[in-house]
């Protein structure tokens, strides 16, 4: 019940990131949002601009989330209402990301599916891009309950 108990008004630091509400989900984004990188460079890059999207949303969110971890757990936020709203906006702008990075690889997948029935790409393939989209969505999830979480405690700042 640590979480419970400290202040939305604050900024967490130290270990107190892997107890708190919404920084407890700094690793399961990386976890996910790892997952889907993996997922989806182990298959084939086709079509190029959809998938390519992908990939730049994953890496570019999985850095970010990486970073942002690393300056909450060494306290580099100095507990300023401006990092609270640059928590935010940051997971605001990762929701909207992942959001269409999901939608563009269900579609892909979709496609896929009917490629793979034509036998043009091989079954295991399809099979890593549907765990992408599952990971992808969760990934969104997860994000979106974290701006969410963001945007109380900014508000409480």
């Amino acid at each position: 019940m640590a979480a419970v108990t400290q202040q939305m008004s604050s900024l967490p630091s130290g270990l107190r990131i892997c107890t708190t509400a919404p920084d407890i989900l700094y690793l399961p984004e990386l976890v996910f949002g790892g997952l889907v990188w993996i997922l989806v460079a182990s298959t084939y890059v086709t079509p190029n601009n959809p998938q390519g999207w992908v990939m730049f949303v994953s890496v570019f969110c999985f850095v970010m989330t990486f970073l942002w971890l690393i300056i909450f757990a060494c306290g580099g936020h100095k507990n300023s209402s401006a990092w609270a709203t640059a928590d935010f906006i940051y997971h605001f702008i990762a929701v909207m990301f992942y959001l269409s990075a999901s939608v563009i690889l269900a579609y892909v997948t979709i496609n896929m599916k009917l490629s793979t029935a034509l036998q043009v790409y091989p079954f295991k393939y399809y099979q890593i891009d549907i765990a992408a989209v599952v990971f992808s969505y969760i990934a969104t999830l997860l994000y979106f309950i974290h701006c969410i979480l963001s945007a109380v405690r900014w508000k409480s700042f």
